[in-house]
């Protein structure tokens, strides 16, 4: 079974709801994977931060946000990826592009939103959206391409998810109008951005069903910090985490780096004062594989294993 296949499976099991943590490298993709995740979500602040060093401002461009979710599929092919895709970084004809890369990434899903190209994170203010008839052609333009490429020799698939901010600035009723246009143009799933409430977050489901809706937790954002339990109660299919890595990270190692600077050492941040070293970093991402792979091949440098 494909990544795509799994996804649309989780999306079909009535009892279900996929929790995804946010990754935006390598290392962190690696971690989730040794966790345990079963799909992982491509944050696109996260991919802004962690390469760019600055807010999510829209700064990212296709080629940065492809790059990134090439590689993060890339460490298990098997395992979806939800990869946030953005406006598309432009009209139907950039949205194009921006598909038919996520679908040769290896990506399993990809969201796609209706604010205009110079977009922000969707829990700022100041969020501007495009006309209807523009977002709809976003869409559309997206299910095309997937179409073609599911004619391509190779085949493809991508799980599509319409994302609409116009709740902030338009108002609820346009937002949802907005995600059932694109549904009806061949969207997969619905994600309202910025949800205020549960009750809204209720309502919201109530009103897109049958189709399967996906919940942003954005600690210190506009909607209610849900668990995954009471998101699967309100009936949605996917919970993303977006900040999850982003924030550990960031306490992490602030508090490294002052140990450094103040004491002059760096302490374990586990509660039982335990360090990682560079043994058990370098094991999560595949030091025991990559040994085992050169000893099959012959090349015998590390015939005795990789002590450190």
């Amino acid at each position: 079974m494909t990544a795509v296949q799994k996804l649309r499976a989780m999306l079909a099991d009535p009892e279900k709801i996929t929790a995804c943590p946010g990754v935006y490298d390598g290392f962190t993709a690696r971690i989730a994977l040794a966790e345990g995740a079963e799909c992982l979500y491509m944050t696109g602040a996260g991919t802004t931060m962690s390469r760019l060093g600055l807010p999510d401002l829209g700064l990212a461009t296709l080629t940065e946000m492809a790059t990134n979710a090439t590689l993060l599929a890339s460490l298990s092919p098997s395992t979806p990826l939800i990869a946030d895709a953005d406006t598309g970084y432009g009209n139907a004809l950039q949205v194009s592009r921006t598909v038919t890369a996520y679908m040769r990434a290896g990506v399993a899903g990809l969201h796609l939103e209706d604010q205009e190209v110079g977009k922000r994170c969707g829990h700022l203010e100041g969020k501007r959206v495009v006309r209807r008839e523009e977002w709809v052609g976003r869409v559309r333009a997206a299910v095309m391409v997937r179409g073609r490429e599911r004619e391509r020799v190779d085949g493809g698939d991508v799980v599509i998810i319409a994302r609409s901010d116009a709740l902030q600035g338009l108002g609820y009723e346009e937002a949802v109008w907005r995600l059932r246009a694109a549904v009806e143009v061949g969207a997969d799933v619905a994600f309202l951005e910025g949800v205020t409430s549960r009750e809204m977050a209720e309502r919201f489901v109530r009103d897109l069903a049958p189709t399967p809706c996906l919940f942003n937790n954005v600690p210190g954002g506009v909607s209610p910090d849900l668990t995954v339990q009471e998101a699967r109660e309100i009936g949605f299919k996917i919970a993303i985490y977006p900040v999850l890595g982003l924030e550990v990270v960031y306490s992490a190692v602030r508090r490294g780096v002052r140990q450094l600077l103040d004491e002059g050492v760096v302490r374990g941040v586990e509660a039982d004062g335990r360090r990682w070293g560079i043994r058990e970093l370098f094991g999560v991402c595949g030091l025991e594989e990559c040994v085992e792979f050169e000893r099959e091949a012959g090349e015998g440098r590390f015939g005795v294993g990789c002590k450190i």
